[in-house]
């Protein structure tokens, strides 16, 4: 099981920002789509995170004026990021360690897609029940 297993079915758009566009964009951005964190791009370039703690964090810096700086600012400039063929459980375990919760899927330092750790435990707790359900069956045709 690899995170390409879980991008092929998505068809969706990956809801990203640039640099430099404000925070308060960004937010309303992450309000709108009811998501955690998003990439920040320079072109397909992934060049940081911005996610709920960064406007927390944010938050408690500069006060009320934090939705006047530019995402670049307060972003998560330290992107972890994993390839199509990672598999779930190391990026899970990449995730648990680091304390993430989200992750760019980079090729060739381009972005193809973007997965949440709720994305990975659901696709595994799915598979274990497939698994379990194929099992049962099993047991009892025979």
């Amino acid at each position: 099981m690899t995170i390409q297993s879980i991008l092929q079915g998505r068809s969706g758009e990956i809801y990203s920002c640039a640099a430099d566009v404000p925070v308060s964009h960004a937010v309303e951005i992450l309000a709108e789509r009811r998501i955690g964190a998003l990439p920040v791009l320079d072109g397909d370039r992934v060049v940081g995170i911005f996610s709920e703690r960064d406007v927390l964090h944010c938050l408690r810096t500069h006060g009320p004026s934090a939705v006047d700086h530019v995402v670049r600012d307060v972003m998560t400039s330290d992107v972890i990021s994993v390839e199509r063929t990672k598999s779930v459980i190391g990026a899970l375990s990449l995730m648990t360690k680091r304390r993430i919760r989200h992750l760019p899927v980079v090729e060739d330092d381009k972005l193809v897609g973007f997965v949440s750790i709720g994305d990975l435990v659901k696709y595994r707790i799915d598979k274990i029940e497939s698994e379990a359900a194929a099992m049962r069956d099993y047991i009892q045709s025979t």
